[in-house]
């Protein structure tokens, strides 16, 4: 029998990790199968539970639950405690094994794929929910020049900094008005409802990189809005995607798989 992974969500038929995960496994010769599992809002521990009595080996975590995840863990990574959340399960035995492959995500998205090396530079997250939580302290190990929050309740991004314990400025997006950064990640929900954060003009640096957590058929307003202001590259976050499922099937199976062949694959299916 095939080992059995999936990812668990609500929603969750949009998912492409199992064509992510089903290319790792012909990459990588690992017999696996993979597949979505739509847990009911008020069901996600019942939901997991019978994955897991019915022989499942590990999970990937989406949206709403990965605080639950992160709860239901019994070991957790730093990568997790730091975020407050998990995105990748593995069960041992009687044990349940939590991480957040989310930063490190980004980080071979950005460093690998788009060739950005984020030491001494301006960066820019905007947001301060479970998204911006999970990349926080992965940005900050990269000694960037600076790295400042901006969420559209400045209220919440103070917190989420207080809670991290970490000295980071957190602000509205009116005191971003003549600043410039090198790179400014999006890591809110705007995009998933066609809504662009409420960015004041100029904060793109010449040469800039503009980074959209989310991604989808077309350019997203954040994207349209970087390019309009000059942005020199626009990335959405369909890198991200692969490589933190990449870091998840690591986790599980002790393989790295090669991702750029993954990536140009949904690239081409997405165009």
């Amino acid at each position: 029998m095939p080992d059995r992974y999936a990812v668990i969500g609500n929603p969750v038929a949009h998912s492409k990790s199992p064509q992510i995960h089903a290319a790792f496994a012909r990459q990588t010769g690992h017999d696996l199968t993979y597949e979505r599992l739509l847990a009911p809002m008020d069901g996600f521990v019942a939901t997991l539970e019978a994955f897991h009595a019915r022989g499942g080996l590990g999970l990937n975590v989406t949206l709403p639950f990965k605080g639950q995840a992160f709860a239901y863990a019994t070991r957790l990574s730093e990568r997790a405690r730091a975020a407050q959340a998990a995105n990748t399960l593995k069960f041992e035995g009687q044990s349940i094994f939590g991480d957040n492959t989310d930063g490190a995500g980004l980080l071979s998205d950005l460093g690998r794929n788009l060739g950005c090396a984020l030491s001494g530079r301006r960066v820019l997250l905007l947001g301060a929910g479970g998204a911006a939580r999970g990349v926080i302290m992965p940005l900050l190990e990269q000694q960037p020049a600076r790295l400042v929050l901006a969420n559209r309740t400045p209220g919440k991004a103070q917190d989420l900094v207080q809670d991290l314990g970490i000295a980071l400025e957190a602000v509205a997006y009116a005191a971003l008005a003549g600043r410039q950064f090198d790179l400014v990640i999006n890591a809110t929900s705007a995009s998933l409802t066609g809504a662009l954060p409420p960015l004041p003009a100029g904060v793109f640096a010449q040469g800039a990189l503009a980074y959209d957590m989310m991604y989808g058929k077309g350019e997203t307003p954040f994207l349209a809005f970087a390019r309009s202001e000059g942005a020199a590259t626009c990335a959405d976050g369909l890198g991200m995607l692969v490589e933190q499922a990449a870091e998840s099937f690591f986790i599980w199976r002790g393989v790295r798989p090669d991702t750029a062949p993954v990536l140009q694959s949904l690239r081409q299916a997405t165009a």
